[in-house]
């Protein structure tokens, strides 16, 4: 069958992809069509047709799905962040344990996975975690459920069509502004300080920044806050030199409550990046506080830090199990951000190595080492795909343990290359993408190592994406000579 552009079809979602995008077809045709979950019976329009698919876009919903359910947010369709809203919670657990379980075998040729993996460990409050009676979800119980769990928001500012002030998230696949003051992802906190940065716009004539003419000040503004300590950083992202009206805003912040530090920073490039190379602070520390167990870490607004404490505590309490740390091994963790992991892990290792390529995120680490009293963990600036192999060759660094926790593209093939030859017992992978982890897995697997344990945790709620931690174990001649033996066994 041959489908036109701006067709109009009735179909019954079947599938979802990766993306979260849902499925339906007409005579074995795929459509993709975004805000439809599995089960909807819905009325779509063809808006852009391949050779063999096309994308739909939802017109009404002519019977939804048992799993639909009513978005918190009004704009949920409209921004591009939370993209399974609409799906219970419960459904979106499964289907991002399907997610993982389907990459693992299809990608990384695991045909075991389902064998192999723990049930995903997702948010819920006292009350909700009573309820649940499912074998492939394990409740982290938790006070707001997969609700206000951010403690990072990056929100863009622009101006309305009468000329007002916005903030809030770019469409989907866009950067057209959807004015939301309130996220129910974020902090409550930030509601607040969103409304006082517009009245200061508006009081002082601040303007924000237009893209497409590339004019204007005010970009971005990041807002950060430690869980743990309550400390609150504001940064303002300008396209200028020095911001106007400095001690009006800091008078304007001043007020907020757990108002820590107060900072610019300066990107005059025209370009998608959000922070650019030069900040300097206004007000405050140039830092925050936060813990995640009893590990304290300052993060600066360069700083990596992962987005949800809650999860992020039970991440690397994963993590740390899958390591199986004695206080004996040599550890590298590699891609270490600011020494999240690393010092989580150094706390039972005899010493560890973190990798990491931003400078900035280096010093945070070695400042977090000495402010948890740790000795044990030595940090180096640069591309993991060159320090291993330096370290390793040049000095005959090898490793008992490497944790990986590389950004969504997963690791260098060079980084890969040289973690294989250091020939650690344990290879520890902390991924945000399914499919790369898969490929990088595979890898592994055709080079000496083989999947012993897999977990999903769920750090992103009401979006498609989904942590996972896998735990690597190195394969001994033995285990190949009892293959061999099972096999001729069978024969």
């Amino acid at each position: 069958m041959q489908i036109q552009k701006n067709e109009i079809f009735d179909i019954t979602i079947e599938d979802m992809t990766n993306e979260g995008e849902g499925i339906g077809k007409i005579e074995g045709f795929p459509l993709f069509v975004k805000d439809t979950v599995i089960g909807d019976r819905v009325q779509i329009k063809a808006v852009k047709v391949k050779k063999n698919y096309a994308y739909g876009r939802l017109i009404k919903i002519i019977k939804p799905s048992a799993d639909r359910v009513k978005p918190r947010c009004i704009v949920a369709r409209q921004c591009g962040g939370c993209t399974l809203q609409h799906l219970s919670y419960e459904k979106q657990l499964l289907y991002k344990y399907g997610k993982v379980a389907n990459c693992l075998k299809r990608i990384g040729g695991i045909q075991n996975a389902a064998a192999i993996m723990e049930p995903i460990i997702g948010m819920f409050s006292e009350e909700e975690a009573k309820t649940l009676d499912n074998h492939l979800i394990y409740p982290n119980v938790c006070e707001n459920g997969p609700w206000n769990y951010r403690n990072k928001a990056q929100f863009p500012v622009g101006i309305d069509k009468d000329g007002n002030v916005i903030t809030g998230f770019y469409a989907g696949r866009s950067h057209v502004i959807i004015d939301q003051p309130y996220c129910h992802l974020q902090s409550e906190v930030c509601a607040d300080i969103l409304n006082r940065i517009k009245d200061f716009m508006r009081e002082y004539n601040v303007s924000p920044y237009d893209e497409g003419k590339h004019k204007g000040v005010v970009r971005h503004i990041l807002i950060r806050e430690g869980t743990s300590s309550g400390q609150i950083m504001v940064c303002l992202i300008i396209n200028a030199d020095s911001m106007p009206y400095e001690d009006e805003l800091v008078e304007c912040l001043e007020g907020v409550n757990g108002i820590k530090s107060i900072c610019i920073n300066v990107n005059q490039e025209k370009t998608n990046r959000i922070l650019g190379e030069r900040a300097y602070t206004l007000w405050g520390s140039d830092t925050i506080e936060d813990s995640i167990g009893d590990v304290r870490y300052h993060i600066s607004a360069k700083s990596f830090y992962q987005v949800n404490p809650v999860q992020t505590r039970v991440l690397y309490e994963k993590a740390l199990e899958y390591a199986g740390l004695t206080g004996s091994e040599t550890v590298w963790d590699v891609y270490c951000g600011i020494g999240t992991i690393s010092l989580f892990l150094a706390r039972r290792a005899k010493h560890v190595y973190g990798v990491e390529v931003v400078p900035e995120a280096v010093k945070d680490a070695k400042d977090n080492a000495g402010l948890n009293g740790i000795s044990n963990a030595t940090f180096y600036v640069g591309k993991a795909e060159k320090v291993l192999p330096r370290e390793y060759e040049e000095h005959q660094v090898k490793a008992d343990v490497i944790v990986v926790d590389p950004p969504r593209k997963g690791c260098d093939g060079k980084a890969l290359e040289t973690m294989v030859r250091m020939e650690p017992e344990r290879i520890v992978y902390v991924s945000c993408d399914p499919a790369t982890l898969a490929r990088d897995v595979r890898w592994l697997c055709e080079n000496g190592y083989e999947v012993k344990r897999v977990c999903p945790v769920d750090m992103f709620a009401h979006s498609g994406h989904v942590e996972t931690v896998v735990l690597l174990s190195q394969r001994k001649p033995d285990d190949v000579i009892e293959v061999e033996i099972e096999l001729g066994e069978m024969d």
